[in-house]
């Protein structure tokens, strides 16, 4: 199975993404009260909650990773990543292939 990328938005309205280093682990989890995006993921981390949410916008997923859209009904109600790259305009994640439906 080829794998599966996404990318972590919004960090800089949590905590940032200083501390954030490749392998650490991520934890999605649809957010279906979110009232701006229907098809909203959250991204948490232990001990910390939300540090952000999966990009939804061509302007802020990064190559071809994939949006919250596209991953949204591929992935069970919570589902796992880890971090591949930290880059300035995103976090690149890789899905967990045991989260995929």
């Amino acid at each position: 199975m080829k794998p599966i990328y996404f990318t972590i938005a919004g960090t800089n309205h949590y905590y940032g993404s200083d501390f954030m280093k490749p392998d650490m682990i991520v934890y999605l989890e649809k957010d279906k009260d979110n009232t701006h995006d229907k098809e909203a993921i959250a991204v948490k981390m232990a001990g910390l909650d939300t540090v952000g949410y999966v990009a939804n916008s061509p302007y802020t997923v990064l190559g071809e990773s994939y949006s919250a859209g596209r991953l949204y009904d591929r992935i069970k109600k919570n589902a796992t990543g880890r971090i591949v790259y930290v880059l300035p305009q995103g976090i690149l994640c890789r899905l967990d292939e045991k989260s995929i439906k």
